[in-house]
């Protein structure tokens, strides 16, 4: 059988005041009136069963991941106690799958990226399952054709070809310096790590079993108790506050052996920040990005103005700005500023008691 994973955990601090620690950036309502999570559900309609979709949260989230995701059983939504990265939601979701089917195959996507075309991921998704099943022992990861040498991502090293669309992987590397990124990109040899995955429950409970044991040991009772139709909410409880905070690239991909990479041959946006709702949305005709009920822009130009109720949000003479409303909160900075909300945030935190965080 073949299950779908999707990582829902991130808070998303670059998207305050909207994301906030009770609502995470999945669930924000920015694209056309859609979020990112029922986005990246459905683009999974067709490849796998609703049945079989699970979304693993922070447990404060669960309950409104579930409510916006209806198509999915309840059981399904899956919340860590505290977050403790990808490696250990990667782990808790082996371990739930392992009591369902310990032969099924796993994949692994995220649920902050817009993706398109749709059908084009599809056959990448299809391409990388008949491989995982075909390389029982390798974990294959999702490999972006990079178009400018970013300096916020990992990249991948890829080596010879292995079948169509399907490669070894030499290595990773993360978030290098602007000089050696060009490199990369120029070489045509090294692709952005999308921190997707696919696998055999098999292959990859071997590897986190060999390079993060603690987990898998401190884990491993969930398996039983999803045979027995349990509650696994107690385990993880206690097994989750001792587990090390740590990514499923540097737990496990960077130290395996057999690698392999497809390439995804698609438009892949992070949507993290609020810059980045200008490759996702359409602009008006100076060049906004408009996301509210009830706006007046008076010789304003590409500025981002999101509100997510109807209160007036009107624009004079300002360039290049955001312009974030929430019902308690506003935020207004220039665009260049936009990678130090997360400084901004952590002072918020401390004030009013977090009652803005």
């Amino acid at each position: 059988m073949r299950y779908a994973v999707i990582m829902a955990g991130g808070a998303g601090k670059r998207l305050w005041p909207l994301s906030r620690l009770g609502r995470p950036k999945q669930l924000l309502p920015l694209l056309n009136g859609r979020s990112l999570l029922e986005i990246a559900v459905d683009r999974l309609s067709g490849l796998f069963e609703s049945q079989n979709i699970f979304v693993i949260t922070n447990q404060q989230y669960a309950d409104q991941v579930a409510e916006a995701l209806p198509k999915l059983p309840r059981e399904n939504v899956v919340g860590e106690p505290t977050g403790r990265d990808t490696a250990n939601a990667v782990a808790l979701a082996a371990q739930l799958l392992a009591g369902k089917d310990e032969d099924a195959t796993m994949a692994v996507f995220t649920a902050d990226h817009v993706i398109r075309p749709v059908d084009a991921f599809g056959e990448c998704v299809k391409t990388a399952l008949d491989a995982a099943e075909q390389y029982p022992d390798a974990l294959l990861t999702f490999g972006v054709p990079p178009t400018w040498p970013h300096t916020g991502l990992g990249y991948i090293h890829c080596g010879k070809t292995v079948t169509d669309g399907v490669y070894e992987v030499l290595g990773f590397k993360e978030k290098p310096p602007h000089q050696v990124a060009r490199q990369y990109v120029e070489s045509g040899k090294y692709y952005w790590n999308s921190g997707m995955f696919v696998w055999k429950i098999s292959a990859i409970r071997d590897a986190l079993g060999k390079f993060l044991p603690d987990s898998m040991d401190r884990l491993s009772a969930v398996s039983e108790a999803v045979r027995r139709g349990q509650d696994t909410a107690p385990i993880l409880e206690q097994a989750y506050p001792e587990l090390e905070k740590i990514s499923i690239d540097f737990a496990v991909m960077e130290k395996a052996e057999k690698v392999m990479m497809i390439e995804l041959r698609c438009e892949w946006l992070d949507v993290g920040s609020w810059p980045a709702l200008e490759n996702v949305t359409d602009l008006d005709e100076a060049g906004n990005v408009v996301v509210a009920s009830n706006t007046t822009v008076l010789d304003s130009f590409r500025n981002i103005i999101v509100s997510e109720d109807d209160h007036l949000i009107a624009v004079l003479g300002m360039d290049d700005c955001i312009i974030a409303h929430s019902t308690d909160a506003t935020l207004v900075c220039n665009k260049a500023d936009s990678q130090r909300l997360k400084e901004l945030v952590g002072i918020i935190e401390g004030v009013d008691g977090g009652r803005y965080a």
